[in-house]
């Protein structure tokens, strides 16, 4: 039987974000959202993209190739790799959504 979602209060780019996660599960999620946080602001810091939706997508993208190359490797725990990158879009889906009701 798996646990209840609960709450997480999260952050991203300097914005709050409240997102169902399982207890189990909310170590890996807060590792996701630092990790998707380093990637953003490498991204932001680059300069070369601009608004937080791009750099999400773009961060998104970087992600998704990190993960196709080491699935392409081996050697690497694909059922953590694919938790996590559940938990970021997840992460990704809720930013979006806020996103959207700005405009």
């Amino acid at each position: 039987m798996s646990a209840e979602p609960k709450g997480l209060q999260i952050n991203i780019m300097g914005r709050e974000f409240r997102v169902a996660c399982p207890e189990e599960d909310q170590k890996g999620l807060l590792e996701a959202v630092e990790y998707l946080n380093q990637k953003m602001q490498e991204i932001k810091g680059g300069g070369k993209v601009i608004g937080l939706e791009r750099i999400a997508i773009m961060a998104a993208l970087n992600i998704a190739h990190e993960f196709l190359s080491t699935k392409v490797g081996g050697g690497f725990d694909i059922a953590d790799i694919k938790r996590r990158m559940a938990g970021m879009e997840t992460v990704l889906d809720e930013a979006m959504s806020d996103q959207n009701e700005l405009f």
